[in-house]
């Protein structure tokens, strides 16, 4: 068995863009976390194996490569809905992005080997502390894109966030962290290969940590009553205007109230509903998406729809106009009450690249790379997460589709809300973005403290409670609606008072445990 291991490192550069491969379906909907495990420990050996740094980053490069490339594969999918760009180039767009986010991972492995050496022990420790500021880089530089962190595959079942449950302290970023410092541990019981104590821990206590269910002690029933709906809305049908009224309808009937007089919260996905509700638009918009080609009559048939004192929620696009002129939209969520009448309005922040916006848009376009998204209207952010006070809908923090997946980024500061609002259209994504977006939104819940409730297009919906645990679940392709109360939130967590900085000093500490352990050995 040594000899046969020992033979795949005789291929490094092989090894490395295997192992990542592999690590890609640790990730949902797969899951295959041990394996996941297995290579994060080939792939710290591949480290401690290279000549130098430089050979260090090429190792860490080549996993990142593989594990990208096979992870986001969903992004193929979202080409094969827009017509000006052919379906093969998705493969292109995905090995470009692949190419560029696996620098963080090349980067990790190559200061893990510059502060570490070749010592096992101090590389374990390097290794999970330069991967945790390497994530923590990629979801900022460059607007970001931190999807399918490390700690993404210690969510366990629906009911059950197993080690994720950590994040509460230490932040995903920091879980990540403990993701490659259960790696190392099966490497140093792989080096010692005894028969003792110390040696069964090493290779039995990270699969135990990832099999051990959470203490999840809060059960709490909420007070705030939501209908939550996903109406099917499929891609195709979107932006077909022949089809606006019938997937109205679609939504309408979901929506009903079951009782006379009941309120509620009112949850409509993302892209659910193509009307320009808002005044001061140019006219043809107007005719071309709204209802009776007037504003004001289809905010009143959706405050008829939800009925006294309840209150909607949806996607709803905004446009801005100058001199009479549309010179931007904003990707934004809409509340509307009973009378009709818009309460509040939030817009996206986090733009997606290539869905809402081009980068590098003189370079790109030319070579036939547009957005997803159709029309030629530029898309503009918006100023950041907010709380909007609903009096007795409570306290929503809105956080539209994509920005659920920046940690640290999704309450307003200072302003504490009662739950996360993320509507979502992940219908772009096939079958393996739902998933990776579902655990991602479960990680912020469990981060601040907070609830989650999702409602998407076609799935998967989701009511999150503040422990990651998914309370109601819409699975993909369905027309469906779940009603009940909003989960309680819980205290503040620790991470939700530091933010990232939680994640940042855990990872400073394991660098230091790296610098102690090479020193002590050295000695």
């Amino acid at each position: 068995m040594a000899s046969t291991v020992e033979r795949l490192f005789d291929h490094p550069r092989h090894l490395a863009l295997l192992c990542g491969v592999i690590f890609a379906f640790a990730f949902a909907p797969i899951g295959a976390w041990l394996p996941g495990l297995i290579v994060l420990a080939a792939l710290t050996e591949l480290v401690a194996r290279a000549p130098g740094p430089r050979r260090a980053f090429v190792y860490g490069w080549l996993f990142g490569m593989g594990s990208f490339t096979i992870g986001l594969n969903w992004i193929v999918t979202a080409f094969g809905y827009q017509a000006e760009m052919p379906a093969w180039l998705g493969w292109i767009a995905v090995a470009g992005l692949s190419a560029y986010l696996a620098v963080w991972p090349g980067l990790a492995a190559a200061a893990a080997r510059l502060i570490a050496g070749t010592n096992r022990l101090a590389l374990v420790f390097a290794m999970a502390g330069c991967w945790a500021l390497g994530e923590w880089l990629r979801g900022w530089v460059f607007t970001g894109f931190p999807w399918n962190p490390l700690g993404a595959i210690t969510l366990r079942s629906q009911a059950n966030p197993g080690l994720a449950i950590t994040a509460q302290w230490i932040g995903t970023y920091g879980l990540s962290a403990l993701v490659m410092l259960l790696g190392g541990s099966l490497l140093l019981a792989w080096h010692r290969r005894g028969r003792d104590w110390q040696t069964a821990l090493l290779a039995l206590g990270p699969v135990a940590l990832m099999m051990m269910p959470a203490p999840i002690f809060q059960r709490l029933p909420g007070h705030l009553a939501y209908t939550l709906v996903q109406p099917d809305a499929r891609q195709d049908d979107l932006h077909d205007p022949n089809r606006y009224e019938a997937l109205f309808q679609r939504a309408m009937q979901l929506s009903q109230a079951k009782q006379p007089g009941q309120t509620r919260l009112v949850l409509w996905p993302e892209s659910g509903l193509p009307d320009y509700l808002h005044p001061g638009y140019p006219q043809a918009y107007y005719a071309a998406t709204t209802y009776g080609g007037d504003p004001a009559m289809a905010r009143a048939r959706i405050g008829r729809l939800i009925g006294e004192g309840s209150l909607l929620l949806t996607g709803n696009d905004q446009l801005e106009v100058r001199d009479g002129k549309v010179v931007g939209a904003r990707a934004g969520i809409a509340a509307i009450d009973a009378s009709g009448t818009i309460r509040a309005t939030y817009a996206k922040a986090h733009l997606v690249p290539y869905g809402e916006y081009v980068p590098l848009k003189p370079v790109l376009e030319p070579l036939g790379l547009a957005r997803f998204v159709p029309g030629d209207i530029e898309f503009w952010p918006g100023p950041g997460p907010r709380t909007l006070d609903f009096g007795a809908h409570g306290k929503v923090g809105m956080q539209l589709c994509y920005e659920i997946i920046f940690p640290g980024q999704v309450t307003e500061p200072g302003k504490r809300p009662d739950f996360i609002f993320n509507p979502s259209n992940d219908g772009w994504y096939g079958d393996w973005g739902p998933p990776q977006h579902l655990a991602q939104a479960r990680l912020r819940a469990v981060e601040e403290g907070l609830p989650v409730l999702r409602s998407t297009t076609t799935g998967i919906s989701a009511v999150i409670d503040a422990d990651g645990v998914v309370r109601e679940r819409i699975g993909l392709l369905k027309a469906e609606r779940r009603d009940g109360l909003v989960p309680p939130a819980k205290s503040p967590t620790l991470f939700a008072r530091w933010g990232n900085s939680a994640s940042l000093v855990w990872a400073m500490a394991l660098l230091a445990l790296s610098l102690v352990a090479r020193r002590r050995l050295r000695g």
